[in-house]
């Protein structure tokens, strides 16, 4: 079944560097996606179901979470500001969105710098009390890295387009990228804060030939423990209790952290 996005909804959030909207768990019959721009020096028009959905998408731009109804979505990325969708830049790809499921689409560039698109499902599970979620993914025209946390390597050979996870206890982590083998950062040090009941996803985009690498962060809510007592008099326990922030954080050489093996999607062209 294809399925459209509602006019209001396709307006998207779009949040800048720095620029944060309230994000909850998936909303009962509803999958979330979002849209990362990962592909520098190319300002796009984004088109889903054959409507104009983000107008004038900037690299390193993220739109979202929308709440979608489960479905098939066909997307088409094209030239700003073209006149509708027939000779797109990018696609037509399908989109598949299960119910109850998060998803980040990110437009990049693949290992040898041509443009691209993947699914990713973000992990929604639930955390222990007291750990966040840290994933690491990919998405620049880079061989394959090493990813260091507090001096440390934590995950050897990360190549475009994977994805490392882990669940980690909440605390504010050093981290940054090498290339594999090698001890030099490219990306980083910067602290990476990891939040309880969150899912902390740093992707690594832009191209290494063209000195553009950069890093963008987005955060999504996970699903809580249920607590068998609510104390009022606990700072944060009920504010935090609907979910964390998303925010994109875009940072010129700022860096990566991570950890485990996830599940990626790729788009695929029907």
């Amino acid at each position: 079944m294809r399925t459209s996005i509602f006019a209001g909804a396709a307006a998207g959030t779009l949040l800048a560097a720095g620029v944060a909207a309230p994000a909850f768990a998936v909303e009962d019959g509803m999958a979330e996606l979002s849209v990362l721009h990962g592909v520098p020096d190319l300002t796009v028009d984004v088109y889903v179901d054959g409507a104009l959905t983000l107008d004038d998408f900037a690299p390193g731009d993220l739109a979202g979470p929308l709440e979608l109804a489960p479905g098939t979505y066909s997307v088409a990325i094209t030239a700003s500001d073209a006149a509708d969708d027939s000779s797109p830049v990018l696609g037509p790809i399908d989109l598949p969105l299960e119910e109850g499921m998060s998803y980040t689409a990110v437009a990049h560039l693949d290992a040898d710098g041509n443009p691209t698109a993947n699914l990713f499902t973000n992990d929604i599970s639930e955390t222990a009390s007291g750990e966040g979620r840290l994933t690491v993914r990919h998405v620049a025209a880079a061989p394959a890295v090493d990813v260091w946390a507090n001096g440390e390597v934590a995950f050897e050979n990360l190549a475009n387009p994977d994805e490392v996870m882990a669940d980690l206890p909440a605390a504010t982590y050093e981290a940054a990228v090498s290339l594999t083998g090698e001890t030099d950062p490219v990306l980083g040090p910067t602290d990476v804060p990891v939040t309880e009941a969150t899912n902390t996803i740093v992707y690594a985009w832009g191209s290494a030939a063209d000195g553009n690498l950069a890093v963008a962060v987005q955060t999504v809510a996970t699903h809580a423990a249920m607590p068998t007592s609510v104390s009022a008099g606990t700072q944060g326990l009920a504010a935090d209790s609907s979910g964390a922030p998303l925010a994109l954080i875009v940072v010129g050489a700022g860096m990566v952290v991570a950890a485990g093996l996830a599940t990626r999607a790729v788009l695929v062209r029907r």
